[in-house]
């Protein structure tokens, strides 16, 4: 009988920790960003592949979401919480708190996967500034509004990635060469002086006795 009650409660446990990780598993959500369509521009027609916008309302965001950017290196992946640069489709003037994403690809037309992590509540703001900002003030942007839902899991809660900031210009000059120095040879010389008294006394004592 206590064999059996113990087995019973065994199997409560496993069946509880699985239908706990499928829960946790399912709260939630990757958000593809224009569905089908991808993140997109035509530059013959000067349109997006998609109404983002629409889109965007169409979904439910919550912390610890993330939103998937099937896109190519002709278009960028700008994140904002400032609705001034979003407004003006430009990171010119953005600050700290403007954000580029891109997958690590160096030439046009390369296929990438962008996925960005939703780990802060409230409006956030999502454009391309290609083209020289064509791409956004032809409708690739759309705003969202990102609600606590079960909140951050532990692999999100931590710092969000640094702000985007202008790459200097290269004034031809080479960055400065710092010169690590050898400690001169009288160094291990006199680190020699000392084991080899030790050793003239100890041969000393043993030639005595």
């Amino acid at each position: 009988m206590e064999a059996a009650r113990y087995s019973a409660f065994i199997l409560f446990e496993v069946i509880f920790l699985v239908v706990t990780a499928s829960t946790a598993a399912g709260v939630y959500t990757n958000h593809t960003v224009g569905g089908d369509a991808g993140w997109f521009f035509d530059t013959a027609t000067n349109k997006s592949s998609a109404d983002y916008t629409s889109w965007a309302n169409t979904q439910t965001f919550n912390l610890g979401d993330f939103l998937i950017f099937n896109t190519n290196t002709n278009q960028t992946v700008f994140q904002t919480y400032n609705s001034t640069t979003y407004e003006s489709c430009s990171v010119d003037d953005s600050s700290d708190d403007t954000f580029q994403y891109d997958g690590g690809a160096d030439l046009l037309g390369e296929a990438i996967t962008i996925a960005v992590p939703l780990t802060i509540t409230g409006p956030q703001y999502y454009f391309s500034d290609a083209n020289d900002d064509l791409q956004c003030l032809q409708g690739m942007a759309f705003e969202i509004n990102v609600n606590h839902g079960s909140g951050l899991p532990p692999s999100l809660n931590q710092p969000p990635p640094p702000p985007y900031a202008t790459p200097p210009a290269n004034d031809g000059e080479s960055p400065p060469i710092t010169v690590i120095g050898t400690p001169a040879s009288g160094g291990m010389i006199m680190s020699v002086l000392p084991t080899l008294q030790l050793l003239l006394v100890l041969c000393s004592i043993l030639f005595m006795a």
